[in-house]
C-alpha cells in the first residue's frame, strides 16, 4: 500500500466516522418514539390543570338567538363557560388569520360550518368538560347555507360574513360580492387569448382537485399556563411554527412577545394542518390568563376533520392551445376556490392562491395566463398546504391532467408528447411565463431513465394487447398507464415575494461547539416526522468535522432557538438547511484562524481535510475539530473573543425547484370499480442527497398519502353542510393492506444557488403522486371514450363509469 493509498484510506474513515451528508444514517429520534418516549403535548400534566372542550354547532348555517349556560356551569367540576360576550370586551371574539382575513373564536352572532365553535367549557377534567358541553343550551335559526362554490356569488345567495359584507375592498383587492374573497390575475391574458384563438388544437377541462384533509396522527392541542405574578404566558401546542404563534398570541392578546413563551414538544405529524392559529389555543389562553392555572384543550378525531384546515377545494377550468404535431403554445386557468367560512389559508401573504401559477410545470409553455377567484361557502376554513407548497399539488394535478387529454385528442403517446415540450437542459435558468425562475433541471435524463426502468415501451405493447383482448370480451379488466413529470417549488423564501403577518420568510440556524467538541445546535423550524434530529447534524457534521453522533439538535421552544418561520411547504432544507451550512461555515473560518495560531502559519497555508484543517503539502501537520474547539475556550489568538459558535439568518435568493417523472401501472375491475396498483416507479431529483434512506422515507410517506387523496380520501358535505366524511368509517386512511408497494429511484440536479445544492423532498411525492393516479384510472378508460374521470376513485365511482359506458350486463 502506497502513501496515497493510507492517506485516502484514512480521509474515507474519517468520513465514514462521521456519518454526514449522504450517509444512511439511522434517524436518531427513533430511539425515543419505537419505545413509546415521545413526549407530546397530551402528555403534559401541570399541578391544578383544567380542561376545555367546545360547545359546537349543528348547523352549517343559523343565527343564534340565544346562549344559556346555567345547567352547564351547574354541573360540580365546572369552573367556567367563555362565550363571545365573554371575548368580546377583550377584543378576543375574532382573531387575524395568515391570509389577511379575521376568523370567529367563538361564534357571537351566526354560524358558519357545522361544529364551528360556539363556546368553551372548562372543567376539572376532560370528562365533565365534554358532559357539559351537552348542557349549553343554544337556540338557533337556521339559514339557508351554500356549499357549491359555484352558486356563492349568485345575485340571489344567502350573505355569509354579515361581519365584513359593506367591506368591498379584501385584503388583495376589490371583492365582487358579498360572498367573494379575491381575485388574483398573473400572465398576459391578451397574448394568451390571442394564441388560443389562432390555435391547431385546443383542449379545455373542468378539473376539480376535491377537499380533503391532512388528518395527521396527532389532533391540534394546547396548554396554556400563565403566571400573574410575572406577567408571562407559557402555551405548548401542536405547532409547526412556534415563532408565528406566538407573534399571533401577542398580537391577539396584547401580551409583550417577550413575555410569551411557545414550545412545540415532539409532534404526531402536521401535513400543513398544524400552522395555522385555532380557536382552541386562543381560548386555552384566555381561560389560563382569567382563572390563573394551566388549561389543557385536545380536540378528538371528528373536531379535527370536520373544523381544522382542509386542502384542496380547487376547480380549475384548464385550457390548452397546441399545433398539430404537439407543440404546446399556451395554458389558460380559471380557478374557482372554495376557502369555506374564513380565508383562513396559510399561503405567504403576497400570494392569496398560493403558488399556483407554478401551473406550466416541467413544460416550456411561451405564454399563460391563470385567475383564482376565491369565495366563501358554509364549509370549515382553510386551504392548507397539505405535503405540498402552497396549492403546487393543485397546479401539478391541472398541468398533469391537461397534457393527457391534450395527447389523446392529438392521437400522440403522452410520454413523448411530455419530451417535446420538456424545458431543455441549456435553458436553465428558466423564466416561465407565470413569473418563476426555475433554477436547475435536466428532465430530459430522468424521463429516460424512469422509462427504461420500467419498460414503459413494453408495458404500452401489453396496454394494447389487453385492450383489443377487452374488446373481444375476453377480460373484464383494464390497463392503466399513468404518468406524471411534475416540478415544484419549494423553500419560502425570499423576501421580495414571501412574508408571513410582514415578515419575511427566511429562517435560521444557531450552532455552539462546546469545549470538548461536542455541539448543540438550534434551529427556526420545527419537526412533525421529518427527521430533523437527524439530518441537520449530517449537514453540520459534513461542514465542521464533528461526528453527527456529537451534535444535538434542538427546535420548538421560542426561548432558546433563532426566530424561524417554521417547517411546511418543504422549506425546511431549502432555507433552514442553509442557514445551518452558512452557521457551520462561520464557525470553520474562525476555527481556521484558531488553527493557523496553534500551528503558528498563516491561515491561507492551511487546508481543510474532512474533520481538521492541515498544513498544505505536510498532511502530518493538522489540528482536529475537537483540538480546536478546546484552544477556542483556553487560548484563542490575540484579540480574538473566546468561544466557538455563530448564528445565521438566511433568506433564499430564489425558490427551489425539484422534480420527478412517476410512472403508475394499474388494473380496473370494471363490474366492481376496484383498482390495483400493479407497480408505481418514482424518480425524484432533490439536488444534493443529505440521508437517502430518510429520502426514501419521505417518498413512501407522500405516496401513501397521494394514494390516499386520489382514490377515496374526501371531506364531503350533503345540501344541508353536514359533514360526511369526518371519521375514519367515512374517511379513506389507507393501511399496509390497500398501500401499494412503492419503488424509488433518483438523479441528481444540484441547485445552484444552495449552498449546499440541496431542494427539499418532502412534499414531492405527493405532489407528483396524486395526478399519477388518476391519470393511470383515466388512462385506463380513455379508448372506451369516457372523458375526464373525477377524482376521488374509488370503487364505487369507478363502477359508476362503468355502468355510465353501458360496460355492466
Amino acid at each position: 500500500m502506497n502513501d496515497q493509498t493510507k492517506i485516502d484510506q484514512d480521509r474515507a474513515e474519517r468520513t465514514e466516522k462521521l456519518q454526514g451528508m449522504g450517509c444512511k444514517r439511522k434517524r436518531v429520534e427513533d430511539v425515543r418514539f419505537t419505545q413509546g418516549k415521545g413526549s407530546y403535548v397530551d402528555d403534559l400534566k401541570l399541578p391544578g390543570m383544567l380542561f376545555g372542550d367546545f360547545v359546537r354547532s349543528p348547523h352549517a348555517h343559523a343565527r343564534i338567538k340565544s346562549i344559556d349556560t346555567s345547567r352547564a356551569k351547574a354541573l360540580p367540576g365546572v369552573v367556567a363557560v367563555l362565550t363571545a360576550a365573554d371575548l368580546k370586551p377583550l377584543g378576543l371574539h375574532y382573531m387575524p388569520t395568515l391570509a389577511g382575513d379575521v376568523q370567529a373564536v367563538l361564534a357571537e352572532e351566526k354560524v358558519l360550518f357545522q361544529n364551528q365553535e360556539v363556546a368553551f367549557v372548562i372543567a376539572e377534567d376532560r370528562y365533565i368538560a365534554s358532559d357539559a358541553t351537552e348542557l349549553v343550551d343554544v337556540e338557533y335559526e337556521a339559514l339557508p347555507c351554500i356549499v357549491d362554490p359555484f352558486k356563492s356569488m349568485l345575485p340571489d345567495a344567502p350573505i355569509l360574513r354579515e361581519d365584513i359584507q359593506d367591506k368591498m375592498e379584501g385584503a388583495h383587492g376589490p371583492r365582487k360580492h358579498p360572498n367573494h374573497i379575491f381575485e388574483w390575475k398573473i400572465g398576459d391574458q391578451e397574448a394568451t387569448d390571442a394564441v388560443f384563438a389562432n390555435a391547431d388544437v385546443t383542449i379545455k377541462e373542468m378539473l376539480v382537485d376535491h377537499r380533503t384533509h391532512p388528518s395527521p396522527l396527532e389532533t391540534c392541542q394546547s396548554v396554556a399556563s400563565f403566571d400573574k405574578v410575572k406577567g408571562e404566558l407559557t402555551l405548548w401546542g401542536t405547532f409547526q411554527a412556534p415563532h408565528v404563534i406566538r407573534t399571533v398570541v401577542s398580537l391577539i392578546s396584547g401580551l409583550p412577545e417577550h413575555k410569551i413563551h411557545v414550545i412545540a414538544p415532539d409532534i404526531g405529524g402536521g401535513f400543513g394542518n398544524k400552522v395555522g392559529a385555532y380557536a382552541g389555543y386562543v381560548c386555552s389562553v384566555v381561560g389560563s390568563i382569567v382563572l390563573g392555572v394551566p388549561v389543557k384543550w385536545v380536540e378528538d378525531r371528528m373536531e379535527n376533520l370536520s373544523t381544522t384546515s382542509f386542502a384542496r377545494d380547487y376547480h380549475m377550468t384548464t385550457e390548452l392551445a397546441a399545433t398539430k404535431d404537439g407543440k404546446i403554445q399556451a395554458m389558460r386557468v380559471h380557478v374557482l376556490a372554495d376557502h369555506g367560512a374564513f380565508d383562513a389559508c396559510a399561503d405567504p401573504s403576497k400570494w392569496p392562491a398560493g403558488f399556483m401559477n407554478i401551473c406550466t410545470g416541467s413544460y416550456d409553455i411561451p405564454t399563460a395566463h391563470l385567475a383564482v377567484d376565491g369565495v366563501y361557502t358554509n364549509k370549515a376554513s382553510g386551504g392548507v398546504a397539505y405535503r405540498c407548497s402552497f396549492r403546487v399539488t393543485e397546479a401539478v394535478f391541472a398541468i398533469e391532467r391537461a397534457v393527457e387529454l391534450l395527447a389523446h385528442k392529438l392521437g400522440m403517446d403522452a410520454a413523448e408528447l411530455r419530451i417535446k415540450n420538456f424545458i431543455k437542459a441549456e435553458q436553465f435558468p428558466y423564466q416561465s411565463a407565470l413569473g418563476w425562475e426555475y433554477d436547475s433541471g435536466d428532465y430530459h435524463t430522468a424521463m429516460k431513465k424512469a422509462m427504461d426502468t420500467i419498460g414503459y415501451k413494453q408495458l404500452r405493447e401489453e396496454q394494447a394487447k389487453k385492450r383489443e383482448a377487452f374488446n373481444r370480451g375476453e377480460t373484464r379488466e383494464l390497463m392503466g398507464i399513468g404518468i406524471s413529470f411534475f416540478t415544484e417549488i419549494v423553500g419560502a423564501g425570499p423576501a421580495k415575494n414571501c412574508d408571513i403577518l410582514g415578515i419575511a420568510m427566511f429562517d435560521s440556524a444557531e450552532i455552539r461547539i462546546h469545549p470538548t467538541g461536542s455541539v448543540i445546535a438550534r434551529m427556526g423550524t420545527k419537526s412533525q416526522g421529518q427527521g430533523h434530529e437527524t439530518t441537520y447534524a449530517q449537514i453540520i457534521a459534513t461542514e465542521i468535522g464533528i461526528p453527527a453522533d456529537d451534535i444535538m439538535i434542538e427546535e420548538g421552544n421560542t426561548d432558546t432557538a433563532p426566530y424561524g418561520l417554521g417547517t411546511y411547504g418543504s422549506r425546511s432544507t431549502p432555507v433552514a438547511g442553509a442557514a445551518t451550512a452558512v452557521a457551520a461555515r462561520k464557525i470553520k473560518a474562525k476555527a481556521q484562524m484558531i488553527a493557523a495560531h496553534m500551528m503558528e502559519v498563516h491561515e491561507g497555508d492551511l487546508e481543510w481535510d474532512v474533520d481538521r484543517f492541515r498544513v498544505k503539502g505536510l498532511p502530518e501537520k493538522f489540528k482536529t475539530m475537537k483540538e480546536i474547539a478546546w484552544a477556542a475556550y483556553n487560548s484563542p489568538p490575540p484579540n480574538m473573543e473566546p468561544g466557538l459558535e455563530a448564528v445565521n439568518y438566511y433568506e433564499p435568493p430564489n425558490m427551489t425547484y425539484p422534480f420527478g417523472a412517476y410512472f403508475c401501472v394499474m388494473d380496473i375491475d370494471v363490474d366492481t370499480g376496484v383498482a390495483k396498483t400493479r407497480r408505481f416507479y418514482a424518480l425524484d431529483d432533490c439536488g444534493t442527497r443529505i440521508n437517502p434512506m430518510i429520502i426514501e422515507g419521505q417518498v413512501h410517506g407522500g405516496l401513501t398519502e397521494a394514494f390516499a387523496c386520489a382514490m377515496g380520501q374526501e371531506i364531503r358535505y350533503d345540501e344541508h353542510g353536514n359533514v360526511m366524511g369526518a371519521s375514519f368509517m367515512d374517511f379513506f386512511l389507507p393501511t399496509a393492506v390497500e398501500t401499494p408497494h412503492w419503488e424509488t429511484d433518483h438523479t441528481v440536479t444540484p441547485s445552484p444557488h444552495h449552498p449546499i445544492g440541496a431542494k427539499g423532498v418532502g412534499e414531492s411525492p405527493h405532489v407528483g403522486g396524486v395526478p399519477c393516479f388518476s391519470n393511470a384510472v383515466n388512462d385506463a378508460y380513455a379508448f372506451l371514450g369516457a372523458g375526464h374521470i373525477q377524482m376521488p376513485h374509488d370503487a364505487w365511482r369507478l363502477w359508476t363509469v362503468g355502468e355510465k359506458l353501458g360496460l355492466h350486463t
